[in-house]
């Protein structure tokens, strides 16, 4: 049987390139698809930040202009083969050679160029896909630009488009002018049925209108973009389309993200050995200067330190965390108010709290290990992918019930033996408080809480789930039915 042929189209992949959660699913969902045999190949632009090692292993295939309003920019593609999946890299330097990767005054006309370019490639390369799934505003605009420009080409005609959001607080939003001046489309796309946002162009509302399949990143997020509370001005639009969205959950990589092989914590361990997961919490204590104590509940928590990670909520009730017996280690950089907040505490608290206001992959590996509960009381959450982790590691986590932490975390119910974790409805901080004095009631119960690790750590939170989730919905938009 013939293979089904995604180009899977990302703004940000890991380990090339990455700012959020967007690159760790690019670089993990394509290789768990191709593991299940589809044909899925990854297309995203060659950043100045990719590592030189990297791109002296690229091989350029070809070059060719790509239309950005009155102009032709030139398009060079570079291939790359990583960890058994073929990459194109899309080379332009005036548009992908900059510090970051968003944020400039011309975003529009770059993620114009990036969009048109992801499509004018399949002119070029020997790939001809059976869908796009393009991912976030930064690539919403092929779906668009797919039925506008090139519908009447043989090469296109019969494509099918994925969209997904990975979070909807980031639209792409930008002046009418990009319409016609950069993007080549007519003024009959400038109305709310279209593109149309309150006097400006939305991409991400465009890929939401013009793809035929979108996804978000657990099924209550699906739901709750819905809703006026988590909408972000596009419920109404989503209740709409209902029809064809639905909520697939990311998972984790189970190479990167495993106790039993992990060279960054400092013991290895697994759930027939959940014995060696101490040794982790004593060694952690040591490399923070916490007092080494096996019998306090260590509290982790890595996150990026805003408001929308409920941060907020800990300030509020730290006093009352930090007067029970647990010790709480932080990591994480964020709003420079809740970063200067967390130091004064842990200078006030020496012995209570470790805040280390900074990112460290390695550190972060060695909290998910060492510590014994793992709190994330956010405010909303499309997926989230610590809970995940924490639960592979057999760290029990605290969480508020939205998003995928409600998709993948069942609160423990102690009279029917069920659940996998802790978590509070209400986005209140003594509700949160409440949580969790509740977990540390049961960590005092060690047969109950080594029955709730085991459950934790033989938990299934790898892609093997969602890959099967989104080959269903290819074939169902294809003739692979």
């Amino acid at each position: 049987m013939t293979k089904l042929k995604i180009l899977y189209a990302a703004s940000e992949v890991a380990p090339f390139v990455k700012t959020g959660g967007l690159a760790d699913v690019a670089y993990s969902l394509p290789k768990a698809l191709r593991k299940i045999g589809i044909d899925v190949r990854v297309i995203l632009p060659k950043y100045s930040q990719i590592p030189e090692e990297i791109k002296n292993k690229m091989k350029f295939i070809t070059k060719f202009d790509v239309p950005v309003g009155q102009k032709n920019e030139y398009c060079g593609i570079l291939h790359l083969e990583y960890e058994g999946v073929p990459y194109y890299f899309i080379d332009n330097e005036y548009y992908f050679k900059r510090d970051g990767l968003y944020g400039y005054y011309d975003d529009g006309e770059r993620f114009t160029f990036l969009n048109r370019a992801i499509l004018e490639s399949i002119r070029h390369i020997d790939f001809n896909p059976d869908i796009i799934h393009c991912n976030d505003w930064h690539t919403a605009m092929v779906s668009v630009l797919l039925n506008a420009h090139y519908r009447w080409d043989h090469k296109y005609s019969d494509i099918k488009t994925v969209f997904t959001i990975h979070n909807l607080k980031y639209q792409g939003i930008f002046p009418q002018e990009v319409l016609t001046g950069l993007l080549n489309l007519g003024m009959e796309y400038f109305n709310p049925e279209a593109l149309e946002f309150y006097g400006n162009i939305n991409f991400m509302k465009g890929g939401i209108n013009y793809s035929d399949a979108v996804t978000t990143v657990s099924k209550t997020y699906a739901k709750e973009i819905q809703t006026p509370e988590y909408g972000q001005q596009l419920d109404g639009l989503l209740r709409k389309l209902n029809y064809k969205l639905c909520g697939i959950l990311n998972g984790i990589d189970y190479e990167m993200y495993n106790p039993k092989k992990d060279k960054e914590i400092y013991v290895k361990y697994s759930v027939d050995s959940i014995d060696k997961k101490v040794e982790n919490k004593l060694k952690l204590q040591k490399e923070l200067g916490l007092p080494r104590r096996k019998d306090v509940p260590v509290i982790g928590m890595v996150s990026r330190l805003a408001h929308m990670k409920g941060i907020d909520l800990l300030i509020q009730v730290l006093d009352e965390i930090l007067a029970l017996d647990v010790q709480l280690v932080i990591l994480g950089t964020g709003e420079p108010y809740y970063e200067s907040i967390l130091r004064e505490y842990s200078h006030r608290y020496p012995d209570k709290l470790s805040a280390n206001i900074l990112f460290n992959n390695t550190l972060a590996k060695k909290i998910y290990a060492a510590s014994d509960m793992f709190l994330m009381p956010s405010l909303f959450e499309p997926c989230g992918l610590g809970q995940m982790i924490s639960l592979r590691y057999g760290t029990l986590p605290i969480v508020r019930e939205t998003g995928g932490l409600n998709d993948t975390v069942q609160p423990y119910n102690e009279f029917t033996d069920e659940g996998n974790g802790f978590s509070f409805t209400n986005y209140n901080a003594y509700d949160m408080l409440y949580t969790i004095k509740r977990a540390v009631k049961f960590y005092d119960d060690k047969k109950a809480w080594n029955k709730l690790v085991k459950r934790a750590m033989e938990g299934d939170y790898s892609w093997k789930n969602s890959a099967k989730e989104y080959e269903k919905l290819y074939k169902q938009l294809t003739i692979y039915n």
